[in-house]
């Protein structure tokens, strides 16, 4: 009888141990895979030979509209974005500003309809947001026309977080050799 009862007692902590070490993992890292984003580069088209060159603007500001985030503030020498799409709508309607401070109307509007896809991703975790773009939209917002983007093309409409290009966006051509 004792010997039953040491095999019951043994097998009861064998399965608690077995149970306390696989429940406690921390393999659960949620936040290690970050936010997925759209992004993309700038470019703009010489006017004689249409070529096509890479382009920086001088200074950028961006913000949501309907909201009081700013997502890129006031950065030099852009020649890349990365820009968060809106989890709870399916249009995100990004304001370009190019010079914030002095010139508040001097702002490009981009009108980004996208489809958001809830995804499972562990018990843990929860879920997480799969975005792609349906389509995407230059204005200004208030005339027709735009101040300074020309427009936008959809390289790769799904959203992600390893940098992968998803936008070529192409601004009027400024002749830099022009003071």
């Amino acid at each position: 009888m004792k010997i039953l009862i040491r095999f019951f007692l043994i097998l009861l902590i064998a399965c608690s141990a077995v149970g306390i070490s696989t429940s406690c993992s921390d393999d659960n890292n949620c936040s290690m895979g970050g936010r997925d984003m759209i992004n993309g580069s700038l470019f703009s088209i010489e006017p004689v030979d249409k070529k096509v060159v890479n382009d920086t603007l001088d200074s950028l500001t961006v913000t949501a509209l309907g909201t009081d985030s700013i997502i890129i503030n006031n950065q030099k020498k852009v020649h890349t974005l990365s820009l968060p799409l809106r989890f709870t709508e399916e249009v995100t309607v990004l304001l370009f500003h190019y010079d914030y401070k002095r010139r508040p109307d001097y702002v490009d509007t981009v009108y980004v309809e996208h489809k958001n896809t809830p995804y499972f991703q562990s018990m843990e975790c929860g879920y997480t947001m799969k975005q792609a773009i349906q389509h995407i939209q230059v204005g200004n917002g208030k005339v027709k026309g735009t101040v300074r983007m020309d427009s936008i093309k959809i390289i790769n409409p799904n959203a992600n977080i390893n940098g992968t290009q998803n936008l070529k966006m192409f601004f009027r051509f400024r002749d830099r050799t022009v003071n």
